[in-house]
């Protein structure tokens, strides 16, 4: 069942909640990109929270206008107004009190929330609430999905998706630099607006399949997992897209396999998997790589102390530093060192000697800042430079491993 799911053989309403699941998390992902390089990733669960108030209102006005109270269009409308206001709420109160950006941001977000709460309890009491489904909002809900629900949440997606594609640049340069976009001429103000409208759109666009709770996770979680494979914005804005569809479609197919689990949970757990493969499996930033870095360093370590101790004859207590000579064919069993060894050794006890003259010499300033005491001083000297030093310190002059 989970195979006819992920190919979309499922019924009509599982494909539209998986389609519409893909779109939302792509959009989420790319926008959500640069609230997290311009660290503001916390501004998103501010708008998410003051969604709920929208929503309510917006059914209140609809019922009492004699229309349809769930009407998705009327109630995305709403909660785009009310996450609007929240905003600007939270800009006004970090640009003219002097709370915090992150102290603006919880006490909107729990005002707004609490607000919410309060109009979904008057809802239940009026005869049409009673059916209104609005908790679903808070966690999402596909159940009865619509086409022309699928057709509003893919269009916002893809015109949300659109937007930040044609601005990616600006947008980008004053996430990592807003002095410097500034300087350049660039409204800084108009575009941090622009990127906090964007993330407020896939907010609201999101309500339905994941709810106000959980579109946080999808506008943070795929650009960090992203940011674990490259350093490069534009790569990290696609890789975060790819991430976000990715959960949103085997998320919402999960589902659609179980129909008892919420999509919306299941579509954020999705993304935490890919989250921690990221974590744990990523080549350069993640926890494996680290590890086998930190391996890497000690066994460097192990061997030049190694060498050192059997260039000035003195006994190998390191059963680590003992292996690793044995391992590379430069020392016996009982630690004597073969012919390989001692030329090995007496190369790294004749470079410990040059990087002395090298960190006493003014004129070696620049190479001595580099010494670490690993690395090979081929590197950072000419051998013109390595023969004058060794004129300094008499005796053999070019010894070579």
């Amino acid at each position: 069942m989970l195979w006819e799911a992920i190919f979309l053989q499922l019924g009509y309403n599982a494909t539209l909640v998986t389609i519409g699941a893909c779109f939302l998390g792509i959009a989420a992902g790319v926008t959500g990109t640069f609230l997290f390089l311009r660290k503001r990733s916390l501004v998103s669960d501010a708008i998410s929270h003051a969604t709920l108030p929208g929503v309510a209102l917006a059914f209140i006005v609809m019922v009492s206008l004699g229309g349809d109270g769930r009407n998705l269009i009327g109630l995305l409308l709403g909660s785009a107004l009310s996450a609007g206001f929240g905003l600007l709420c939270v800009s006004w109160l970090t640009r003219q009190t002097r709370l915090a950006e992150d102290a603006a941001i919880g006490s909107v977000l729990s005002v707004f929330f609490g607000f919410g709460i309060v109009l979904l309890t008057v809802i239940q009491s009026m005869s049409s609430g009673r059916q209104a489904g609005l908790e679903g909002f808070l966690l999402g809900s596909t159940a009865g999905m619509l086409w022309s629900d699928a057709v509003v949440i893919a269009v916002g997606g893809a015109l949300t998706l659109a937007v930040v594609l044609v601005l990616r640049r600006p947008m980008g340069l004053v996430a990592f630099d807003p002095e410097f976009a500034a300087a350049n001429g660039m409204n800084v103000t108009r575009i941090d607006l622009t990127i906090m409208a964007l993330a407020m759109a896939v907010t609201v666009v999101g309500l339905k399949i994941v709810g106000l709770i959980l579109i946080v996770a999808m506008l943070i979680i795929p650009p960090v997992s992203a940011r674990f494979w490259t350093d490069r914005t534009d790569r990290v804005t696609l890789l975060a897209g790819i991430t976000g569809g990715v959960s949103g479609y085997v998320g919402a197919a999960l589902s659609a396999a179980a129909p008892s689990v919420p999509t919306g949970p299941i579509i954020v757990l999705v993304s935490f998997a890919i989250f921690a493969v990221s974590l744990f499996f990523a080549p350069t930033r993640g926890v494996l790589a680290a590890v086998l870095r930190h391996l890497k360093f000690q066994h460097r370590v192990h061997m030049r102390q190694g060498l050192l101790a059997l260039a000035q004859g003195q006994p190998i207590y390191e059963k680590l530093t003992l292996r690793l000579l044995l391992h590379a064919g430069l020392a016996r069993a009982d630690g004597v060192p073969t012919e390989t060894g001692r030329a090995r050794a007496a190369k790294a006890l004749r470079d410990e000697k040059r990087w002395e003259v090298v960190r006493t010499d003014q004129a070696f300033e620049g190479a001595a800042a580099l010494y670490d005491g690993l690395r090979e001083i081929e590197t950072v000297l000419t051998e013109d430079q390595i023969g004058e030093v060794d004129r300094r310190i008499g005796g053999p002059q070019g010894v070579v491993a």
